[in-house]
């Protein structure tokens, strides 16, 4: 029980001398939020990125060619097959007849097609799969190419494995940006902290003559640190929103011509948790290190 009195005592102080110097707060919290919400919208970004691209009309499909000797039996068969199959959403069957007659009126070569003596076009299945990832599309290509009668499968995958590999190095990007941006909220942190220490080290040196631990001195500067780092994230989800909100109010015509949702998506809660959770402990960080090395020049003398 004394041991939870000393923490709120602890969560006191540090809130009081966040609310003393309420300027130099606010300025601090300012610059944890714009830090914070470079990567953060960044992530929000690519997340809506990555949602929009899942809307798009033209949804990943493998084209299943049959054998031109297959029968109607033969693609019976076929389409059976991909009722069954749990990773395809919907399929279309084209009849060769009706794809030679789309190509004469497509083409325009309708004289030199009525020479031919024979329908050169097979059965043909356009498929629409469940999962749009190309580890998803190669492996039910690589399956329905196996299939009796099918003689080639084609998979218009190109354009996700480029947007797979472009949201990649853009979260990797936001990786590197997040660790390079914590460590500069940590030295700011570490600098505030630095500043606290200073104003009060007769104090601080005075209670460790008179047996204060360390971490009963340690523990107002960690608070103050979270605290300070808990309303930087604050400020930061409060830029990104307030970003997405302007975005949507100047982008909601030009998202509707394209069939899109018209509203982008911000922070969802586990994100939002997790940006609160890693704010707070960049300013516990900060400050830690900077009280763990007064203690240490303390010591030393």
């Amino acid at each position: 029980m004394n041991w939870l009195f000393a923490h709120i005592d602890a969560l006191r102080d540090g809130a009081r001398r966040l609310l003393r110097q309420p300027f130099a707060t606010l300025l601090n919290v300012v610059v944890f939020g714009i830090a914070l919400a470079l990567p953060s919208g960044f992530y929000v970004g690519l997340d809506n990125l990555e949602r929009f691209s899942r809307q798009l009309s033209s949804k990943p499909q493998l084209s299943l060619f049959l054998t031109v000797d297959a029968s109607t039996g033969d693609a019976d068969d076929i389409k059976k097959r991909l009722q069954r199959h749990p990773g395809v959403d919907r399929f279309r069957f084209i009849h060769r007849d009706d794809a030679l007659v789309e190509l004469k009126r497509a083409s325009g070569m309708s004289d030199v097609l009525a020479e031919l003596d024979a329908n050169p076009l097979p059965h043909a299945f356009v498929v629409t799969v469940k999962s749009a990832t190309p580890e998803a599309l190669e492996a039910l290509r690589l399956e329905t190419a196996g299939w009796p009668k099918v003689e080639h499968v084609q998979v218009d995958s190109d354009w996700a494995r480029k947007l797979d590999a472009a949201l990649r190095i853009g979260k990797l990007l936001v990786s590197l940006l997040s660790v390079l941006l914590a460590i500069a909220l940590a030295a700011v942190t570490f600098n505030t902290i630095r500043l606290q220490i200073l104003t009060r080290r007769d104090e601080i040196e005075v209670s460790k003559l008179i047996g204060a631990t360390n971490n009963f001195i340690r523990r107002p500067f960690l608070y103050f640190g979270s605290l300070q780092g808990l309303l930087g994230g604050a400020a930061a989800w409060l830029i990104v929103a307030a970003a997405v909100q302007m975005l949507n109010l100047e982008l909601s015509d030009l998202v509707d011509l394209f069939g899109l949702s018209p509203r982008l998506g911000n922070m969802s809660l586990p994100a939002t948790i997790s940006l609160l959770a890693i704010a707070a402990l960049l300013g516990w960080l900060g400050a830690w290190m900077s009280v763990s090395r007064h203690l240490w020049q303390i010591d030393l003398h």
